[in-house]
């Protein structure tokens, strides 16, 4: 683990497995902890208990667990709860969707003492996220991931973002939450090729900090049997990095390793692709452009290729969507004017940021991953 990271363990309520509770600290922000266990519904009461309402904004498709924390809410920290239903998956983050909830809020009377509960995947809590960040101009927020990628990456660290036509995640906000709760009972009933798509985000983790998560996935590439032990060292690097830098200033671009070319992909397929396995794509690219601009062993940029087939993530791309791929990356949130930036690796565990590469390079790099 990290140091700025590091876990401590705290009594687990009724039901509830041993906890590990691990900090964020941002910069000049309000610290909260990411709360990981089995059974995690007693927390989230206590989380909220005196708040006077909360909504909590969920997909179609966890009707049913938004119902059980509604009526939770109610009756067990006396809290006016509401269920805010918006579609599934990214179809979620659409202004007009942020409208809707906006509405409802409205509706109900909503102040800066409420509180709004994200439940879902990375979709809902980026949509759940800048819905608080810009309800009256900001109120208190809990994060409740119930995927693999939102309990390791979308959750944590207060980014918050909406779609547009123009790319993905163009509109938000940094608005970091009072606590996230990630139960990990929720990745129980998920579906293989959800866990698959989240492991990309734990595989870039791996990479550009903890080789030891490397390691793990390489001796079980499912990642089922050290399933909590990748989750906790996937939030410890994440938290580790955004304590430093909450607001995307330097350090925490390293964590859009596989991005650049990930988010490309899922504007140029209109969000059809999984998030995890166009980052698959985009780190397996991003190793190559590492190897060709920034002296990368051969070794490392080859064992992205390796360790991502071996978990069933894809590692190429359509040939004939080069100019369409380079058009959606020069608008990434890392660009600077007319000057495209991607992270790279100089060696395993040192990310950096390049700056302005040469175009011919770009094309190079993509050959490696072009079908």
């Amino acid at each position: 683990m990290t140091s700025a990271a590091a876990t401590s363990n705290g009594p687990p309520g009724p039901g509830a497995t041993e906890l590990t509770r691990i900090a964020v600290r941002p910069a000049g922000g309000r610290p909260y902890d990411v709360i990981v266990g089995t059974g995690l519904l007693g927390e989230l009461a206590r989380i909220v208990a005196g708040r006077t309402r909360a909504a909590v904004i969920h997909p179609r498709a966890l009707r049913t667990t938004a119902e059980a924390i509604v009526a939770d809410l109610r009756d067990s920290a006396r809290v006016e709860a509401h269920a805010v239903e918006v579609p599934d998956g990214e179809d979620a983050k659409r202004l007009a969707v942020a409208g809707f909830c906006w509405d409802v809020l409205g509706q109900v009377g909503f102040t800066r003492d409420d509180v709004v509960i994200g439940l879902g995947g990375g979709a809902t809590t980026d949509l759940a996220g800048f819905v608080a960040a810009s309800w009256l101009r900001g109120v208190d927020l809990v994060q409740v991931p119930t995927t693999l990628l939102g309990m390791v990456d979308a959750a944590v660290g207060g980014k918050t973002g909406l779609d547009t036509d123009a790319g993905k995640n163009l509109v938000g906000a940094f608005h970091q939450p009072l606590a996230v709760v990630a139960d990990l009972a929720t990745l129980d009933t998920l579906p293989r090729h959800e866990l698959v798509s989240g492991l990309a985000e734990v595989v870039k983790c791996g990479f550009i900090a903890d080789p030891e998560i490397l390691r793990l996935l390489e001796a079980d590439p499912t990642g089922v049997a050290d399933q909590r032990e990748l989750i906790e060292r996937t939030i410890a690097v994440k938290a580790d990095v955004v304590s430093a830098d909450p607001r995307e200033a330097g350090r925490r671009e390293i964590l859009n390793y596989g991005h650049t070319l990930g988010h490309a992909i899922e504007k140029v397929e209109n969000f059809g692709w999984r998030h995890g396995a166009a980052v698959s794509v985009g780190l397996v690219y991003a190793a190559a452009l590492g190897r060709l601009t920034a002296g990368l062993d051969d070794a490392t940029a080859d064992r992205h290729k390796a360790l991502l087939e071996r978990i069933g993530l894809p590692v190429s791309y359509r040939s004939d969507r080069w100019t369409a791929l380079l058009a959606a990356m020069k608008v990434d949130k890392k660009a600077r004017g007319h000057r495209l930036r991607l992270v790279v690796l100089t060696g395993l565990a040192h990310p950096t940021t390049l700056d302005d590469p040469d175009p011919g390079l770009l094309v190079a790099a993509f050959s490696e991953v072009a079908a």
